[in-house]
């Protein structure tokens, strides 16, 4: 059975967790925890050895559910970290992300979807609420800016892709353009260069001509 850790400092909150996760019949509880500090000492006494699974909540007393897990994460990375929280902006998100954290679920999950998550996290997957994901897609889609492949070429270097992709020799692109084969060559070999390709078929696939 998974061994699990819960580090949540609102009582009530902890109470529902371990009755859930004690019930659930696919847990071990290994331990129920108020603050990080609680929980840092029972890993450093060697009592959370066979741990598989931290749900730590993020605004604790003291030391953070994300200090926490940048804390425990170098030193036991096999272990998967949930974080369960009320709070859903992409900055703590992020934060609890990069310091380890395989899941972000807010408080309000019913519980039968708690336990799920627990489990597709047991299984190697990343659980998060709906709104979560969303933030995440939407953090990623602000940040990406989409390139044609094509900007970075010349006008000229435009003209003899389109014929490449025509099946034009060298010698043909160079007769159509009047330009001389080797001038012919070099425009061929910045397109590989601009395009990060290494051969013709690469270069037509990368400029959308395949």
């Amino acid at each position: 059975m998974t061994s699990i850790v819960i580090i949540e400092d609102d009582e009530k909150i902890r109470n529902y967790l371990t009755a859930l996760i004690a019930g659930s019949g696919a847990f071990n509880l290994s331990g129920a925890f108020s603050s990080a500090e609680e929980a840092v000492s029972f890993f450093e006494n060697g009592l959370g050895d066979r741990v598989e699974i931290v749900l730590t909540d993020i605004q604790l007393p003291g030391k953070s559910g994300i200090d926490f897990i940048a804390w425990l994460k170098p030193l036991r990375p096999e272990i998967q970290f949930m974080v369960l929280s009320v709070y859903d902006d992409a900055d703590r998100v992020f934060k609890a992300l990069k310091a380890g954290a395989s899941g972000y679920i807010l408080k309000n999950t019913p519980s039968a979807k708690l336990i799920e998550s627990l489990d597709e996290l047991r299984k190697g997957g990343s659980p998060m609420s709906s709104q979560i994901a969303r933030k995440v897609v939407a953090t990623f889609q602000d940040d990406y800016i989409y390139l044609d492949p094509q900007e970075n070429l010349s006008g000229r270097e435009k003209e003899v892709l389109e014929y490449l992709s025509k099946g034009f020799s060298y010698k043909e692109i160079a007769a159509t353009l009047f330009l001389s084969i080797e001038t012919v060559r070099t425009h061929i070999r910045n397109i590989y260069e601009k395009l990060h390709a290494h051969n013709r078929s690469e270069a037509l696939r990368k400029a959308g001509f395949r």
